[in-house]
């Protein structure tokens, strides 16, 4: 039996049924409508409660998120598949895992073509508090989180990510150098300093620009970019390293297949488990949406948490 989670706000609901209709035949599928006050929760819950075995997420990063993270939660983390139709803005778990973009009847048409593939999904606790988030790609604070909150809604709901884009010089000037306590699994504490921080499942974000060359959503790991670059020569020096040695350079076949190489002012680094106290409370996104300022975090990785349908 099939649930379809769908944000009304994302789709057209009439096209969604047809082309459901279209890819599962006569199969049964139960449907549930996300809602400004949950955006997919209670409706996943409901699902598995009534023995759903795919459970689809149609909409943003937002619903995929709280859906895989119902699933992860689960007694029987194999009683549901995941399936995914990309409609938000920035769809980086479905571009990280090659699912179609933009096309609800392809997007259900590789749903029904019935592979798998087992994911991690990491989890973050915010400064001592007693809940864990789930995340799919990328958490951390600076330059994404400073990026979200500087970004247009209505230039977001024109011009999908290149807003984004649009937003990137006010959130260069919003960013500052803060003091990071950072540890890795059982390692001592070190003394950093920068201005972004990104810990990730995936490494690609908008426009195939891979931050985190390394990360594999299926390794066991997560892995980690610290960025303190400061004025036009450290930026040059570090977007050559990230976008083009550790990054573009590396795609083509001109890199090498060692970890990623750390700068003076990009440092990479991997691991299950990570903790971070910042000196001063910082912006922060999980997995593209804003989630306040935080001032510590703590990290760890599920491995195999979510079987998703690609």
């Amino acid at each position: 039996m099939i649930a379809i989670v769908w944000n009304p706000t994302k789709v057209d609901e009439a096209a969604l049924r047809d082309a459901a209709a279209h890819a599962f035949g006569d199969e049964e599928v139960r449907w549930w409508e996300t809602s400004a006050d949950d955006p997919g929760r209670e409706m996943a819950e409901q699902a598995l409660a009534e023995g759903c075995d795919t459970v689809i997420a149609v909409g943003g990063d937002g619903t995929v998120r709280i859906v895989a993270e119902v699933l992860a939660r689960a007694e029987n983390p194999d009683a549901a598949r995941l399936g995914i139709v990309p409609q938000g803005t920035g769809n980086l778990l479905a571009r990280n895992l090659d699912i179609p973009l933009g096309d609800i009847s392809a997007a259900l048409g590789r749903i029904a073509e019935g592979r798998t593939r087992d994911i991690d999904m990491g989890w973050v606790r915010t400064d001592d508090g007693d809940d864990e988030t789930g995340f799919l790609v990328m958490i951390g604070f600076g330059l994404d989180a400073n990026m979200l909150s500087e970004t247009d809604d209505d230039l977001k709901d024109k011009a999908g990510w290149l807003a984004y884009a649009e937003a990137m010089g006010r959130a260069v000037a919003a960013s500052e150098v803060v003091d990071v306590t950072l540890t890795l699994d059982d390692g001592e504490p070190q003394q950093k300093s920068g201005h972004t921080l990104l810990i990730g499942n995936c490494g690609m974000i908008q426009g195939g620009l891979t931050l985190l060359p390394d990360a594999e959503p299926d390794d066991g790991r997560l892995d980690l970019l610290l960025v303190s670059a400061d004025g036009a020569l450290q930026w040059m020096d570090t977007l050559r390293a990230v976008v083009w040695d550790n990054g573009i350079r590396r795609l083509l076949g001109g890199g090498t297949d060692e970890a990623p190489q750390s700068t003076d002012h990009a440092q990479y680094a991997t691991a299950e488990r990570i903790q971070v106290t910042l000196a001063s409370p910082q912006p922060f996104e999980i997995d593209g949406e804003e989630a306040g300022d935080v001032a510590s975090y703590a990290v760890r990785v599920q491995p195999g948490a979510v079987r998703v349908l690609c």
